[in-house]
């Protein structure tokens, strides 16, 4: 019962980020419940688990509750924040709040990996619906991601060589996941009975 307990407190407890951010399968053998929410999303829209967490890293490297830089004036008078975006899938509140009603998770928070991880699936499917977008085009995806389904439409990324590089990254990053877990999913998958 006492460890039941442990386990409940440290999940609500904000982790640091993985120490190895790069190599997929050490953060999910860190990590199993990330696993676990990750392959339940994936599976839930159809987006690779890989892509998933290639967007997740770019976003916010795996921080909990990473914001927008703030911007001072005069070097110490505080301005907004570029946007509200908020957590682990870099959020913004009215597209979380339209996650919300339309995946019915009414209670999802920004800085639940469970819930972002599902966010980001829920975002990549409607781009696949919307736009035609290829479920495994990691690369069109996050260009989707960035720009939004209406900014995607409107091709913006076109005139953003930054951006192109950034989404060529991240579907670089993507393809070494998914090679990752090539080589660690069966072990992955097995561990979940020891901890689940």
């Amino acid at each position: 019962m006492l460890s039941a307990a442990v386990l409940g407190l440290s999940a609500c407890a904000t982790l640091p980020p993985p120490s190895h951010p790069d190599d997929l399968c050490h953060v999910f053998a860190d990590r199993p419940s990330w696993y676990k929410a990750g392959n339940a999303a994936s599976q839930r829209w159809q987006i690779p688990l890989s892509i998933l967490m290639a967007t997740m890293r770019q976003e916010s490297a795996y921080q909990a509750k990473v914001r927008p830089p703030r911007h001072y004036y005069l070097g110490f008078i505080p301005a907004a924040r570029a946007s509200d975006a908020y957590g682990y899938a870099q959020a913004k509140k009215a597209i979380w709040h339209d996650y919300r009603g339309d995946a019915h998770h009414s209670f999802a928070a920004r800085d639940d990996f469970a819930d972002a991880i599902d966010f980001i699936g829920w975002y990549d499917a409607q781009a696949v619906r919307r736009d035609g977008i290829r479920h495994d085009d990691a690369y069109r995806l996050y260009l989707s991601y960035h720009e939004g389904w209406g900014g995607y439409q409107r091709h913006s990324w076109q005139h953003k060589p930054w951006l192109q590089h950034l989404a060529q990254h991240v579907a670089d990053q993507a393809k070494r996941y998914a090679q990752q877990l090539d080589g660690c999913n069966d072990a992955l998958a097995a561990s979940l009975h020891h901890w689940f």
